[in-house]
């Protein structure tokens, strides 16, 4: 597995974790979890979305994801600051 994979792959995680309405998102943060995935490669990787206040709820909201290989000791990380208005 390459970095270039694991970036993209954190882009695209990150792309599906922005795309709730910001109001449901305003709900569920501070959250954050962690799940196994496949990366395109086939192999294992783990993915972790967080939703972080930026400062405090109208500051918007922090949503950061990062995807591991743990048997490689390799990782990626993609993050965004989503408001109201985005």
């Amino acid at each position: 597995m390459t970095d270039d994979e694991l970036t993209k792959m954190a882009e695209e995680e990150l792309d599906a974790a922005c795309a709730m309405p910001f109001v449901e998102l305003k709900k569920i943060t501070p959250w954050g979890d962690t799940f196994e995935g496949f990366a395109p490669s086939g192999r294992t990787v783990e993915v972790e979305r967080r939703y972080l206040w930026a400062v405090e709820p109208e500051g918007g909201v922090i949503v950061e994801v990062e995807v591991r290989d743990p048997a490689a000791r390799a990782g990626a990380e993609a993050k965004a600051l989503l408001t109201e208005h985005r």
